[in-house]
């Protein structure tokens, strides 16, 4: 069996969608940070999405864990023009609902889908599984990207996924054991 452990970037306290945009995470709370390294496998190996908020919480959580190049399909959704803008400060606002209330196709001005997003999370996963098979691997990375692992191993809608919270420094662990995808923790606090 191969079991990935999800790890949510630390919080960047943004109130607007942050993509692509490299923000940095707020690492400041060290006894939470040291509860999340503590409850992953001694034996795991680590890998980021190549945003700095995730480079940074892999460093921080990394405790002597082996470490692997920063991979960029393990980013979180591309949000093209809407990147760094509120809900509310979209123009195009039945594109933005469509694009929330029915994820597969619509995407946002320059930006990718959730259809998309799930296409390039899903390559990096299935390469991480063959490289790391029956291994720990744990994942630093961003709500979509661990969403569409979620939906995944739940066999869900991506709506459905979508009410799923994962929050910044949780832990959702899914497993990968002859073929099949299911889901042991989802947004863990260790």
């Amino acid at each position: 069996m191969t079991r990935f452990f999800w790890v949510r970037h630390g919080p960047t306290h943004a109130r607007t969608m942050i993509g692509w945009s490299d923000m940095p995470a707020d690492l400041s709370d060290k006894k939470r940070l040291s509860r999340v390294s503590a409850h992953l496998p001694k034996d795991a190996s680590v890998i980021s999405s190549d945003l700095s908020r995730a480079v940074a919480t892999a460093d921080a959580i990394e405790n002597g864990r082996d470490r692997h190049p920063h991979n960029p399909d393990l980013r979180e959704i591309h949000f093209g023009e809407w990147e760094m803008k509120a809900f509310d400060k979209v123009e195009d606002q039945p594109l933005i609902r469509d694009f929330w209330n029915n994820p597969g196709d619509a995407r946002p001005p320059g930006g990718e889908s959730w259809n998309q997003l799930s296409e390039r999370v899903n390559r990096a996963v299935e390469n991480l599984a063959a490289i790391h098979k029956d291994n720990d691997i744990v994942v630093v990375a961003h709500l979509g990207a661990i969403l569409t692992q979620v939906r995944r191993a739940l066999g869900i809608s991506p709506v459905e996924a979508f009410s799923h919270r994962i929050d910044n420094l949780s832990v959702t662990e899914i497993h990968l054991s002859r073929g099949t995808w299911h889901a042991s923790k989802i947004n863990f606090h260790p």
